[in-house]
């Protein structure tokens, strides 16, 4: 498959509702040969997602408000300009400082993307994790991406 140019203007995209934000994808791996994906997140503030590893590297660039990124055992304040990058497998989380933060997310791969497509089809937005636990399970096994605390050792991987 050839590149394609991808235009998408501002406020478009396709949105992917995840537990603890809306991600806004704006360049897709289609467009670029599965080589990475770049997702805007509108993140409110709200307990932090659990500690949680994927197969992939990708790199946060903050817009606006102010967050704390967990990277293992190692905390970063980011707020407007700053970035960082997640090396793949690194045990990793965010937890919004502010009102609500805005941030870019460059993924490689088209791996992330897949993943919160499943997330966002597979499990219902209006309820609480608690709720929806045995869903989110079925979604991990699916993915390279593993949550502290969400065993799937015993679910089968869906090619």
């Amino acid at each position: 498959m050839t590149p394609q140019v991808q235009y998408c203007a501002a406020g478009e995209g396709i949105e992917l509702v995840a537990p603890d934000a809306v991600l806004t994808v704006k360049i897709d791996a289609r467009h670029t040969d599965d080589q990475y994906e770049l997702f805007e997140v509108d993140a409110p503030r709200r307990p932090a997602t659990p500690l949680h590893r994927t197969g992939y590297p990708k790199s946060y660039y903050v817009l606006s408000g102010r967050m704390i990124v967990q990277i293992e055992d190692e905390g970063f304040d980011l707020g407007p300009g700053s970035s960082i990058s997640i090396p793949p497998r690194a045990l990793h989380t965010f937890t919004v400082l502010s009102p609500a933060t805005k941030f870019l997310v460059m993924s490689l791969t088209g791996a992330m993307g897949r993943f919160h497509a499943d997330l966002d089809a597979s499990v219902p937005h209006d309820r609480p994790i608690e709720e929806v636990a045995r869903q989110v399970q079925e979604v991990l096994a699916r993915h390279d991406v593993s949550v502290a605390g969400f065993e799937t050792a015993d679910l089968e991987p869906v090619p």
